[in-house]
């Protein structure tokens, strides 16, 4: 299914192929994925007509699809992924919950995981709320770092809906991580949150001890 828009994406990818812009993408990304060097702009302006293409009659993201992309080398195929998944998140069965978690443990990097996080997972969490209790804990138990971080992130959209007591309970759970992506994260949820409600983070921030870089991110709005 849908093999004959797969083949035409990946014969517009591969006749942009930048080799110094590949390079450079590799580097950044600490030489762990190859790269055809697409900048956004480009990547979007080639992919539009595969992601318009390629839909379910429920209006889902087509699983076959995306892990197909999630299986090619280049990164750009694993981007493509994500803006398919979230093109059609809202109408996502509670089943996908399985999918984003295959997506964050797999080829992760913060460039897919928080895109996933924080607008599929969000999303899904919130109309599926009688599954949330058991994703997170067992996100939290699992002690896999992308995943952890996802329970910090999933509500960044939430604005005024945000989980305050659920945030803190993960923030003070996780926050002897020695993990970068971990205490970035934190501090992440809680200055987005301070938008929000300042002097609440404001007293969590005056009665717990967090890393200097989770300190640094959380106040930057207060």
């Amino acid at each position: 299914m849908f093999e004959k828009e797969l083949e035409e994406l990946k014969a517009a990818y591969e006749a942009n192929f930048h080799p110094e812009n590949a390079q450079a993408m590799k580097d950044y990304m600490r030489g762990q994925y190859e790269f055809f060097g697409l900048k956004r702009p480009l990547r979007s302006e080639l992919s539009k007509a595969f992601l318009q293409s390629v839909k379910n009659p429920d209006k889902s993201a087509p699983k076959d699809i995306i892990l197909a992309l999630w299986d090619l080398p280049q990164r750009e195929y694993q981007l493509t992924a994500v803006d398919l998944v979230r093109k059609y998140d809202k109408y996502a069965p509670a089943d996908y919950l399985d999918l984003y978690e295959y997506l964050i443990t797999s080829k992760s990097w913060w460039d897919t995981v928080d895109l996933i996080a924080s607008n599929s997972v969000g999303k899904s969490l919130k109309k599926y709320p009688g599954l949330k209790d058991a994703y997170l804990n067992k996100w939290m138990e699992s002690e896999n770092i992308w995943l952890q971080r996802t329970c910090l992130l999933f509500q960044l959209k939430y604005g005024n809906e945000t989980d305050f007591d659920l945030l803190c309970a993960f923030i003070r759970r996780l926050s002897h991580s020695d993990e970068f992506f971990i205490r970035k994260a934190i501090g992440w949820a809680l200055r987005q949150y301070s938008r929000f409600d300042a002097e609440a983070v404001r007293d969590f921030l005056s009665k717990e001890k967090l890393a200097p870089l989770s300190m640094r991110e959380a106040s930057k709005y207060l």
